[in-house]
């Protein structure tokens, strides 16, 4: 039995979840934590926020975040993926920065327009 928070919304349900009964989720005020509860449990997955080097811009980095959620495993490589990453200016809001990071069929978009200088 795990015992987790719900996040979905902001009345934090205090889940349990047992594995030895099929993942079944007790301590949800709703369907979205159960659904919740089951996803963290056998597949956790994140949204990763951060940043890369803008070239020629108004500000010298750019705010990016991931169009979906990806495996919690996988968000230490998807940052590397960032580790090098060097943008011109000028960037929209919603632009891809990367595509299909590391395979996850979720691409890293900027969360910020920055004009050229």
């Amino acid at each position: 039995m795990k015992n987790i928070i719900c996040i979905c919304c902001p009345t934090g349900c205090h889940l349990s979840v047992d594995e030895t009964k099929g993942f079944a989720v007790s301590g949800n005020l709703c369907k979205r934590g159960e659904i919740y509860g089951k996803q963290e449990i056998q597949d956790p997955r994140r949204i990763v926020t951060s940043t890369v080097a803008v070239k020629g811009g108004r500000y010298s980095r750019c705010p990016v975040k991931t169009s979906g959620t990806i495996p919690k495993g996988m968000m230490f490589d998807a940052m590397k993926t960032l580790d090098n990453i060097i943008i011109k200016a000028p960037i929209k809001t919603g632009q891809t920065i990367i595509k299909d990071i590391c395979g996850s069929q979720v691409d890293f978009i900027a969360t910020q327009t920055i004009d050229a200088r």
